[in-house]
């Protein structure tokens, strides 16, 4: 349902006034924390499959590993040129309350579809990780599900639901790690201060349970094949609040 989105609405009703994309991806952080935990498992094989590679170890799952880790790097790509070459560009988009009602309302639609998608029984690959990847890179508009937009990508290139789910949550890793890298600078030269430090920090932690139990959750729809109840709940809100602006 886009937590980018979601935090620009509700800097809005609450008139909450942090570091803008700063806190943003501090909260981003506390989803990543989450990630790391609920997959844990799968992370840790990803990193030493190259260790045992070249020990000579050759399994099935060793390879396995091995090609999802190569996935990922095909995933990322969309995105990392998008914030090298559009980062001031992004960065303005998040004060614009209409366009993010615009892109729920998108991400609302997909949604919707996914939930009528057949089950996908295509071997992921290559192409279809950079095509997933680009469904990230879109994502970077407030308003559009990271989440959202690559499982939606997955299950409509073909992909096993359960298998888009999975991938798409593990190849967010090195795009969190990424947005975070891209605006240290900007943290080092306007630090923030002590108040801002201990909101960031409960803002860092409250995101991190809440990713925790929110994957959790979102594996077991996206495992009944119910991820059309966030569309409808992405489309009211979108209506709503765009229909307040206009009477606002």
């Amino acid at each position: 349902i886009s937590s980018s989105g979601h935090l620009i609405i509700g800097a809005a009703v609450l008139d909450f006034n942090e570091p803008g994309i700063i806190f943003d991806v501090f909260l981003h952080l506390g989803t990543l924390l989450a990630i790391l935990v609920v997959f844990r498992q799968e992370i840790k094989g990803m990193l030493f499959a190259p260790f045992f590679y070249l020990s000579g170890s050759r399994t099935t799952e060793i390879q396995h590993n091995l090609r999802w880790d190569l996935y990922v790097i095909l995933s990322v790509l969309p995105a990392v040129a998008v914030g090298l070459f559009a980062n001031d560009a992004v960065e303005e988009v998040f004060t614009n309350l209409p366009l993010v009602f615009a892109m729920l309302f998108i991400t609302g639609i997909m949604m919707v579809i996914s939930g009528h998608l057949p089950t996908g029984k295509v071997t992921l690959k290559g192409k279809h990780a950079f095509l997933i990847g680009c469904a990230q890179a879109m994502a970077i508009l407030p308003g559009i599900s990271r989440s959202g937009a690559t499982i939606f990508t997955g299950m409509a290139l073909g992909i096993n639901r359960e298998i888009a789910a999975r991938f798409a949550f593990i190849m967010s890793i090195p795009a969190i790690l990424g947005a975070i890298v891209l605006h240290l600078p900007d943290l080092i030269r306007t630090p923030p201060s002590t108040g801002s430090i201990a909101n960031i920090a409960a803002g860092t932690l409250a995101s991190a349970v809440a990713g925790y139990f929110a994957i959790v959750l979102l594996l077991g729809v996206v495992r009944k094949n119910r991820l059309e109840w966030f569309g409808y709940y992405c489309l009211l809100l979108s209506i709503c609040g765009s229909t307040y602006l206009l009477l606002a």
